[in-house]
């Protein structure tokens, strides 16, 4: 057994949770996990070409924001039967081991993966192993591939999307070919890993079956898009998982004035999990800025302070691209050409994200999925009305603060697991919190300090 330990001193004591130790037989992928971030790319919109080359020109902004890994989003060829709008959707493949021409070739694609390895990025690509298009290639060469549907005898479409149909787990062929795809994309192009679209509407043996082959190739990072609340045996295989609890939970805080202590219980939910996988934080993602809203829409004054929660809690921050606009409004297009407005200036968030994203990787108390890092909630006078929690690993710790009400709110911290003296991490200044811990925020107020 090994003790994680979050001390949550709420007013109602210290609570401290064991868990089991993670039963997972693969090693750990790479050191670099624990420290990275993730940034979703989404070619067809980043630049008004919509190719690799042309998002290739944003690798330098990125890498001076902070951006540790890439994820992009699918890059395979889009089926044209049934497709959805004028471009169709990204998530319908017509085949696993091509280039979407939309966005260039087989060589564009491996210089930017070179030139993103070059300046330091990992690379990960989105794997949609669920459902193909209706004219993939395997429907006219191994039909035998995917589930029928006995009312029309013809490919089962997937759960109402009807340009999509779903395969057949059931048929070792079929899962012998969709493993010795993803390993030609590692040794093809050398990417870091994958993020696993949809991955617990796949059997969970699968990807127990499919992580060992294809890490044999090379160790990779895998995000699954999956909640470990509810899908706990999935949280076995891969390193980072959704946090879809969390994100519902959130909006509902914010639109129906729920009380803090909700989103306090489901932390410790996620919390008890342990360590021997991560959670992402996000507020945005291509599904959600699409079809769900903004993450201002969603969570009005909230947005930034629960941005900031990402990065400094325990795991691996998400961020979609064009967050550091901020996309205050702009929902992008998800089957037409919608392209992000950058503009000529530099982007509004670019260096608030930069200094919590430097902070996170070159900070020990902020690594994600470490059990020598613990979390402590902090008691306030308003703990209602705020978050404050520090993170320690040995002498190195990161304190954080959001106002999580709809007002200005002013509160001292009381508690003795904070002392010492800090510093603001966007201001410079020093603080001796032995002295003084009153804090004054007004509203979307937050603050983070480094030992």
């Amino acid at each position: 057994m090994k003790k994680i330990i979050l001390l949550a001193i709420l007013g109602l004591g210290i609570l401290s949770c064991t868990t089991q130790k993670s039963t997972k037989t693969m090693e750990l992928p790479t050191e670099w996990k624990h420290t990275t971030n993730i940034y979703e790319v989404n070619v067809r919109q980043y630049t008004p070409e919509g190719t690799f080359r042309a998002f290739e020109k944003h690798l330098p902004r990125l890498k001076e924001m902070g951006v540790k890994t890439l994820w992009f989003m699918p890059i395979t060829p889009i089926a044209q039967k049934g497709k959805k709008g004028t471009l169709g959707s990204q998530y319908a493949a017509a085949d696993y081991t091509a280039i979407n021409p939309e966005f260039g070739t087989m060589e564009d694609f491996k210089h930017v993966v070179n030139e993103a390895h070059r300046l330091g990025f990992k690379v990960i690509i989105d794997w949609v192993a669920n459902h193909t298009g209706w004219d993939h290639k395997w429907t006219k060469t191994n039909p035998d591939f995917y589930l029928k549907d006995p009312k029309t005898n013809d490919f089962q479409i997937a759960s109402g999307m009807d340009d999509i149909i779903e395969l057949d787990y059931k048929n070792p062929a079929m899962r012998k070919a969709m493993i010795d795809a993803m390993k030609f994309w590692v040794r093809e192009a050398n990417i870091d890993g994958f993020r696993c679209d949809l991955a617990s509407w796949v059997e969970v043996d699968f990807w127990q079956e499919a992580r060992p082959q294809v890490d044999a190739v090379k160790p990779l990072f895998w995000l699954g898009e999956f909640d470990e609340l509810e899908n706990p045996d999935y949280g076995k295989v891969f390193d980072a998982s959704y946090i879809w609890s969390w994100m519902h939970k959130t909006r509902e805080f914010n639109e129906k004035n729920l009380p803090l202590s909700d989103l306090r219980t489901l932390l410790q939910r996620y919390s008890d999990i342990g360590d021997g996988s991560m959670r992402a934080w996000f507020t945005s993602n291509h599904d959600e800025n699409t079809w769900n809203g903004t993450e201002y829409e969603k969570y009005g004054v909230f947005a930034k302070p629960l941005a900031v929660f990402s990065i400094t809690w325990n795991g691996v921050p998400l961020i979609y691209n064009g967050q550091e606009l901020p996309l205050k409004t702009k929902r992008l297009e998800f089957f037409e050409k919608d392209p992000i407005p950058w503009g000529a200036q530099q982007p509004e968030l670019q260096n608030f994200y930069k200094t919590l994203l430097n902070l996170k990787s070159s900070n020990p108390a902020l690594r994600g999925g470490d059990p020598a890092v613990t979390t402590y909630w902090l008691k306030t006078s308003a703990d209602d009305k705020v978050f404050a929690y520090v993170r320690k690993n040995g002498k190195d710790e990161v304190l954080t603060v959001l106002n999580m009400s709809k007002n200005p709110v002013q509160f001292t911290i009381n508690d003795d697991n904070l002392e010492g003296t800090f510093k603001d991490l966007f201001t410079g200044a020093k603080r001796d919190f032995g002295q003084d811990k009153a804090f004054s925020l007004p509203v979307s107020g937050f603050a983070v300090f480094e030992k």
